[in-house]
């Protein structure tokens, strides 16, 4: 007599590893697209008589030394972040793919200058790179976006390179070759629709990581500067007062920290789901 046996308990934990940062993401895109969804009060309003005062029903996350909601501002700053670390994370895609796919097309010698110029660049820290750009620029959220573009653009480039030779030795490129297809429709049909394929997941990866660089360049006081409502210009603004009110710090930190997590969760979920792995 057979039994049969109930299914794994192990999808139930996979389901929920996933929804959770979807939902958490979901809420920061909330924020970010329609902030007075979640709060009715405005992010620059100050009040003087109730600065520093801590988390209560009238002021979730508690309010700053001006005596702005710091809940309202978190809540606000969601739009600044994502906005800069989205446009970043999609100039640095662009430019560093583009520059990635011409170095494997092209004939050895330009590979071989545009190779070395992407291996260079990735020998610096990403945060020192958009440090020497901003230096030369003036602060502010352009200069902020180019400056992690700028930084980013050549781990994507090494991805396109590696990816664009790897495709170019497949089996059914070699054979439209031999069929008399043109160069810039073999790269157009066959070459750039399997390179690209990636991209996407590790740019959702890769979002993460550009936004904590933005919040740590808007701390040093390189990104939109006060009183916008940034995450990393509200850390910096607090950090003088974290011993009598640490949550004007902690608790927009902790929003940093979290929608990190759900990014990089959900990035590498898709990333193992492409791959063909569990």
């Amino acid at each position: 007599m057979t039994i049969a046996l109930p299914a794994p308990a192990a999808a139930a934990p996979r389901l929920r590893h996933l929804w959770i940062p979807g939902l958490a993401l979901a809420l920061i895109a909330v924020a970010a697209i329609t902030p007075p969804l979640l709060t009715t009060g405005d992010p620059l309003a100050a009040d003087p008589l109730a600065a520093l005062q801590p988390p209560s029903a009238a002021h979730w996350f508690g309010t700053d030394q001006l005596g702005r909601d710091v809940f309202t501002r978190t809540v606000y700053g969601a739009r600044y972040s994502l906005s800069i670390g989205a446009a970043a994370t999609l100039l640095s895609v662009l430019a560093g793919g583009l520059v990635g796919l011409l170095a494997g097309l092209a004939p050895r010698a330009v590979d071989e200058v545009l190779s070395r110029a992407l291996d260079v660049l990735s020998a610096f820290p990403e945060v020192l790179l958009a440090l020497l750009f901003i230096a030369f620029t003036e602060p502010g959220t352009p200069s902020l976006i180019l400056a992690i573009a700028l930084a980013f653009a050549p781990r994507y480039g090494r991805i396109v390179r590696a990816q664009t030779l790897l495709v170019k030795r497949a089996g059914y490129v070699e054979q439209a070759v031999t069929f008399g297809l043109s160069r810039a429709r073999l790269a157009w049909r066959h070459i750039l629709p399997n390179v690209l394929g990636p991209l996407p997941i590790l740019a959702t990866i890769g979002l993460g990581t550009a936004i904590v660089n933005a919040s740590a360049l808007s701390f040093l006081g390189m990104g939109p500067q006060p009183p916008s409502p940034e995450w990393g210009a509200m850390l910096s603004e607090s950090r003088n007062y974290l011993r009598v009110a640490w949550w004007s710090a902690i608790l927009p930190g902790a929003t940093l920290t979290l929608t990190v997590i759900a990014l990089t969760a959900v990035g590498r979920r898709l990333q193992a789901r492409f791959e063909g792995r569990r």
